[in-house]
Order: structure tokens, then sequence, then C-alpha cells
């Protein structure tokens, strides 16, 4: 495989990834994005331990979907996040009927 297929197998891939994103967004209440990936979620539990100079924050998600183009299966039922970086949580608007 030359670095030109790769490079446009790739680029499908995130075209696909951002279409099933714009399919799958409507079914989740939360954006949570951390230093290494980007998740919808229903429900969302950040805790904050550690020392206050170098916080850890544990973010518990549920009924989840990660932006992930390698995954065979984005849709988890937990996920379980570590991090000592910044995490934003963005409560999305609900959908209009």
């Amino acid at each position: 495989m030359s670095s030109d297929d790769l490079e446009n197998f790739e680029a499908e891939r995130e075209l696909q990834l951002a279409q099933e994103y714009q399919d799958v967004a409507a079914m989740f209440r939360f954006a949570v994005e951390t230093e290494r990936r980007f998740y919808l979620a229903n429900e969302v539990n950040v805790t904050v331990t550690g020392d206050p100079s170098r916080p850890v924050i544990e973010v518990e998600l549920a009924d989840a979907w990660v932006w992930d183009m390698y995954r065979k299966t984005r849709f988890i039922p937990k996920v379980r996040v570590l991090t000592f970086k910044d995490v934003n949580v963005e409560e999305l608007p609900p959908l209009e009927i």
C-alpha cells in the first residue's frame, strides 16, 4: 500500500466518521472532549480528586459514542477516563420536535 493509498483510506474513513457523527448526534445529551478523544454520551459524571496542584479528573460516561475512526464499534455502554488534562463537557440542545 502506497502512502497515497493510505492517505486516501484515512480521508475516506474520516469522512465516514463525520457522516456517522451527523447521524447519531441527536441521540445524545452531552458532548465530552478530553485530550485524546471526543465522545457523545447520555450520562456524564466528572470527579476531581488528588492534590489541588495536580488534580486527577475522572470522567465516567454511560451510553456513549466515541469519535475514533479505527474502532469497529463506536457505541460503548460505559467509559471511564482518567486524566490530568482539561475535560470539556457540553450539554447539547434538546432535539426540537
